[in-house]
């Protein structure tokens, strides 16, 4: 014959065990909102545009850029473990009109890819999109080659009319964008990934 305890339903426990384990629940969730609310011992400081000018040339108009950046300790945790980091630098050039709204002439972006191969132990640096890749075996090589960039075809000789003043605005960092998903959550609460310029703006002539 079956006992009366096996035949009732079993009520739910709301001895000391739960309240610890609630109470443990609670605290966790609070250590994480914290966490996310204040500043990160180490984090990126910034991109520095140190210098900016525009440049004729046969193929077109070349952009001559020159960057300072470090990146955080979660940045370079991050390379270590195979994850791409990707930097996109965007050039627009607009013409001032004094009847209309400005004429915006020339919208370019390159974005510049760093990885690192567990296997080999190199870092490469890359145009995304072009099979040409530079390999290096030191980070600091590799940042070298992304802080001082090989001048680039920003625009060909069409795009400007030569003679006209053109405003140019320039900026550059980090592009979250391309970062996965799961890390793309944690990337945009926390200020270690927050590695960008302000943006740049000067004047060119063109010629």
């Amino acid at each position: 014959m079956r006992s009366i305890s096996s035949l009732c339903p079993q009520q739910p426990s709301t001895g000391p065990d739960v309240t610890r384990r609630v109470f443990r629940l609670l605290i966790a969730q609070l250590l994480l909102i914290l966490a996310c609310l204040l500043p990160q011992v180490a984090r990126a400081d910034g991109v520095e545009i140190r210098r900016a000018s525009i440049e004729a040339s046969e193929e077109g108009y070349r952009l001559n850029a020159r960057y300072g950046f470090e990146l955080s300790s979660d940045m370079e945790d991050t390379l270590q473990h195979g994850v791409s980091l990707y930097f996109t630098t965007e050039v627009e050039f607009t013409r001032p009109r004094w009847y209309w709204f400005d004429e915006k002439a020339i919208v370019a972006r390159q974005t510049i890819v760093l990885g690192y191969n567990v296997l080999t132990r190199k870092y490469s640096v890359n145009v995304n999109g072009s099979l040409k890749q530079n390999y290096s075996s030191s980070l600091e090589d590799a940042l070298l080659s992304i802080r001082n960039p090989n001048r680039w075809v920003v625009a060909p000789r069409t795009a400007l009319k030569v003679g006209e003043n053109y405003n140019v605005k320039l900026s550059m960092g980090l592009d979250t964008n391309y970062i996965s998903k799961p890390l793309k959550v944690s990337a945009l609460n926390n200020s270690e990934w927050r590695l960008t310029s302000d943006k740049k703006i000067f004047q060119y002539k063109a010629e």
